[in-house]
């Protein structure tokens, strides 16, 4: 049985280190500017504006209106930020649960229709389905938690 070769181990790991640093870099580019663009329109008085114009729909989901920010950067980008724009408002647990399964069904509308139009799929159809879906299990949602 051949000994541990250190050499070999020094260099995965090192590469593993690199990885993790250039994932956290990546992330971190759209995920720190969120949330301080969040935390801007909030103490700027702006998020308080867009949140009652989108609290009708958001109160049928069990959400304050200034959830309707995270939605549509779930929406439009990613996850990733996201978090960040959930972290900034500081949600309860039920209302994370409740915009987390929204954007599951939701997410990233842009690349995801562009990747189903290339496999043949309507469009319209799918934004309006995904759409409907999200809105229906965020009522359904705050109903049952």
């Amino acid at each position: 049985m051949e000994g541990i070769n250190f050499y070999n181990l020094k260099i995965a790991a090192f590469r593993g280190i690199q990885k993790g640093f250039n994932v956290t870099y990546e992330l971190a580019k759209t995920v720190v500017p969120v949330y301080f663009l969040i935390t801007i329109l909030k103490y700027s008085g702006i998020l308080s504006i867009i949140s009652k114009f989108f609290e009708p729909v958001m109160k049928l989901v069990g959400l304050p209106g200034e959830a309707s920010l995270i939605f549509v950067i779930g929406n439009v980008l990613n996850l990733y930020p996201t978090i960040a724009a959930i972290a900034a408002l500081h949600l309860t647990t039920k209302q994370v649960t409740i915009i987390a399964t929204m954007l599951l069904l939701s997410h990233n509308l842009f690349v995801e229709t562009a990747v189903s139009k290339k496999s043949g799929v309507a469009i319209g159809y799918l934004v309006l389905l995904r759409l409907t879906a999200a809105l229906f299990s965020g009522f359904l949602l705050n109903i049952v938690l």
